[in-house]
């Protein structure tokens, strides 16, 4: 009997044991098998360079400490190396007074704002707003993803504290957390790929200089990143055929609503073509028909008129493909065959259309005014079959080319120089040619299949 309960209190004892060990383990931190690889070493900056201003960067202690400084823009400590889809984790404390930033996929190019780091931002804000991880697009857009309605990840953050990101970049999505909470989630495709950055921000001259944010920890993961890439529960911002918060503000338009034929109509119709356009998945194209021009569903215009007016458009060129974007169109001008009659910021394949190799010096290249002004040849056009932004802006008659941001060419409209090109040109024989007042946007059917999407326009009149 003494026996039977020695036995009994052994396994009591043990099953006890048990318990508390299984209890133990459970209020343990799990292990992190993520094969991170650290990209500051903690003692240099080996790999890293600054950009920017001249704002103070050091190691201490195996922390980069960034300081402010006067008259300097904002600051950058950059990753050599570029990085496209990866995820990201780093430590920061932040001075209370400051704002700050880490860059993701960002870059910078002469000719761009001479230089200008630019790209996406995980906002650093320890003001009363509290929009720490949320997405700004520094130099480009502005904010496209705050935090506005995510009150969990504002009150998150940790004043005079370390505080912890994870930065999730996989193909067109950005995912943030702040110290575990789930924050930003982005869906943009701008930019695939680019540098980390650490950013001081410029100061006014009534601040401290000499405040200090801090980062370290630094790690990233390239590889195998669907195994180890987390949920994340917040309701995505989607950029495309949509305006950002800034854009909003600044009092852009939809002129492509990303999913019907609203608002447009074929030039020489009163509605829609009922043929050789496509909407899908939120792309407009204009289909294949052998390389004649407005042969097939024929060119498209807006119902609406524009006067001063500044327009964005992102295009997709097909190999050797044709085709322009028009602007102060009279669609009772040419009633015959081929395209209505406006200034054109041409779309091509420069090196495949053989149109860029006729006109005047390359002005029927990408970007250029078509027939009458040559864009920069240094200008920034990314590959066949990657999507770019083309960019116009008139106002006073003063008007712009842009191309991935970059100004690729101006000129004046009505101005004698500007009659002069159009009198050596192909519009010769048409009175006043591109000096109307106001006029529809023109997408053209070049009998080439081109897409379109991002479609926005801003009246400067108002």
């Amino acid at each position: 009997m003494n026996i039977i309960k020695s036995s009994r209190a052994k396994i009591v004892n043990g099953l006890a044991l048990t318990a508390l060990i299984l209890l133990g383990s459970c209020g343990e931190t799990a292990k992190d098998d993520t094969p991170w690889v650290e990209i500051f070493d903690g003692k240099t900056f080996n790999g890293w360079s600054q950009k920017g201003g001249k704002a103070n960067y050091e190691v201490r202690d195996g922390i980069i400490v960034g300081s402010t400084v006067h008259d300097t823009p904002n600051s950058f400590m950059t990753s050599d190396k570029m990085y496209g889809d990866f995820i990201l984790e780093l430590d920061y404390k932040v001075d209370s007074t400051m704002n700050s930033g880490i860059q993701i996929r960002s870059n910078s190019y002469p000719n761009y704002m001479n230089g200008r780091v630019h790209g996406y931002q995980i906002e650093i804000d320890p003001s009363e707003r509290a929009w720490s991880a949320g997405i700004y697009d520094e130099a480009r857009r502005g904010w496209l993803n705050p935090m506005t309605d995510n009150p969990e990840a504002q009150k998150a953050f940790k004043q005079n504290d370390w505080n912890h990101y994870r930065i999730e970049a996989i193909g067109d999505t950005l995912q943030t957390w702040i110290n575990g909470v789930p924050a930003a989630n982005l869906i943009d495709d701008k930019t695939a790929s680019g540098f980390i950055g650490l950013q001081v921000h410029s100061i006014r001259k009534e601040s401290k200089e000499g405040t200090e944010i801090m980062w370290r920890n630094i790690k990233i993961l390239t590889d195998s990143l669907s195994k180890y890439n987390r949920p994340h529960p917040v309701e995505p911002i989607i950029t495309k055929n949509n305006l950002t918060k800034s854009e909003k503000e600044g009092g852009w338009e939809m002129l492509w609503d990303g999913k019907t034929t609203n608002g447009w109509r074929g030039a020489r119709l009163d509605e829609f073509p009922d043929k050789g356009w496509k909407i899908e998945d939120g792309v407009l194209s204009v289909l294949s028909s052998g390389g004649a021009e407005s042969a097939a569903g024929g060119d498209i215009v807006t119902k609406e008129l524009y006067g001063d007016f500044e327009l964005k458009v992102d295009f997709k060129l097909t190999e050797g493909a044709n085709s322009g974007i028009k602007y102060y169109v009279n669609t009772d001008i040419n009633k015959g065959p081929g395209s209505s009659i406006g200034l054109e910021y041409q779309i091509l394949d420069d090196d495949k259309h053989p149109d860029a190799k006729m006109g005047r010096d390359g002005n029927r290249t990408v970007s250029s005014l078509y027939d009458l002004i040559t864009a920069d040849e240094n200008k920034p056009i990314n590959p066949i079959g990657e999507w770019n932004t083309a960019h116009i802006i008139s106002k006073d008659n003063h008007v712009e080319h842009r191309l991935n941001g970059i100004k690729v060419l101006e000129y004046e409209r009505k101005s004698a120089d500007y009659r002069k090109l159009v009198a050596e040109s192909k519009y010769e024989k048409w009175p006043n040619f591109g000096e109307a007042d106001k006029g529809h946007i023109l997408l053209q059917d070049h009998g080439d299949l081109v897409s379109f999407k991002n479609i926005k326009i801003k009246d400067l009149s108002k």
